[in-house]
């Protein structure tokens, strides 16, 4: 099965880390670029029509920021223009600081019934500290709206100042609140945004740092019954996000929206990032894609790889073997004789050791060799 990604460009405010796209200033713009998105979903499922998609993902962006009767009137558009599957998951990412019942009872209304919630850290000043405009309260107060809704939480690492007390108490919080899938993953700090100055200055945790608040996380969520099945994402039985999977299996997608990337019938293509030229894009009745390329074969091979080998589950050889009709061990049989000691074979399946997969991107460089 397929999914489909909508990206919702506006925020309150750009949070210090952000290196996506999206606009804080041109709220005033989300009528307009909902309008236009409506008829880009229109134009792509006229394209798709035979297609069949089991997720939808509303990212941003802040979703949660705009009126929620957008969202109800992208929906009510995706049924109308794609054919999904009887039960889909649908997920809308939010920021604890733009929630509200009302806005929350429309999702649900809508179809969603995955709730991606941005808490990050439960210390208030490092939520400060990282532009955030949400406080741990305004994080439970979300959840309390959530209750018994299938919600997950981000735990950031990596963090100013940040101490194992910090994880402990951010997982404590997203657990006890209820949710059932918590995303823990590394600041990334990217050259152009504003954290990136404290990167270069050293005020921030090094990778050993950072690995040890991560090998105490993950400690703590294994007590709290969470499986790690992706190397930043962790859920309860059951709980896995459909949508993302669908990423690491190399399943096809379709982004919708101004800088959406899409991978479809072997093909890799990228909407525009400029937002005025989106729309005039959809405006005019052409769809505004601005990257458009094949994907090679020794690409698709090592993205095959590199894609599975982040999952607890590993690679299927017989998935490989479907998919490019070669072996992927003789494929990369150079790479595996470098690296063998990190793998455990299970039939079918290799994938690596549990303690080697946080530094999965240091085995799989020699992938790529």
């Amino acid at each position: 099965m397929s999914g489909i990604y909508l990206h919702i460009p506006f925020c309150k405010q750009k949070c210090s880390y952000c290196d996506f796209t999206s606009f804080p200033n041109k709220l005033g713009f989300a009528e307009a670029y909902m309008a236009c998105l409506y008829k880009e979903i229109e134009l792509r499922g006229k394209e798709l029509e035979k297609e069949v998609f089991d997720t939808v993902y509303f990212g941003g962006g802040t979703p949660s920021v705009i009126e929620p009767d957008y969202i109800y009137g992208a929906m009510k558009q995706i049924v109308k223009c794609f054919h999904l599957t009887k039960d889909p998951e649908v997920t809308i990412e939010m920021n604890p600081g733009t929630v509200s019942e009302k806005k929350i009872a429309t999702y649900k209304k809508a179809g969603v019934n995955r709730f991606s919630v941005g808490l990050q850290t439960a210390i208030d000043a490092q939520l400060e500290e990282l532009g955030r405009i949400h406080t741990l309260r305004g994080y439970l107060y979300c959840a309390n709206l959530l209750k018994g809704e299938n919600f997950s939480a981000d735990v950031m690492l990596g963090l100013k100042g940040q101490t194992s007390e910090d994880v402990r108490k951010t997982i404590e919080v997203a657990v006890g609140s209820g949710a059932s899938h918590i995303s823990m993953y590394a600041l990334t700090p990217e050259d152009g945004t504003p954290i990136y100055t404290d990167y270069l200055n050293g005020e921030l945790p090094d990778g050993d740092e950072v690995r040890a608040l991560y090998d105490f996380g993950y400690d703590l969520l294994k007590k709290h019954g969470f499986r790690r099945y992706e190397v930043s994402n962790f859920c309860l039985e059951g709980h896995e996000s459909r949508h993302n999977l669908n990423y690491w299996r190399r399943g096809e997608y379709i982004g919708l929206g101004v800088s959406a990337s899409s991978f479809f019938y072997g093909r890799r293509f990228t909407n525009t990032f400029d937002l005025d030229e989106y729309m005039k894009c959809i405006l005019s009745g052409f769809l505004p894609v601005v990257e458009n390329e094949k994907a090679e074969e020794k690409d698709a091979k090592f993205e095959f790889v590199m894609l599975a080998l982040r999952t607890a589950e590993g690679i299927s050889a017989k998935k490989y073997r479907a998919a490019f009709g070669s072996d992927w061990k003789e494929d990369f049989a150079a790479a595996l004789a470098q690296t063998r000691e990190y793998f455990d074979e299970d039939g079918d399946r290799t994938a690596i050791k549990d303690e080697y997969l946080y530094v999965q991107n240091q085995i799989l460089v020699k992938f790529m060799e």
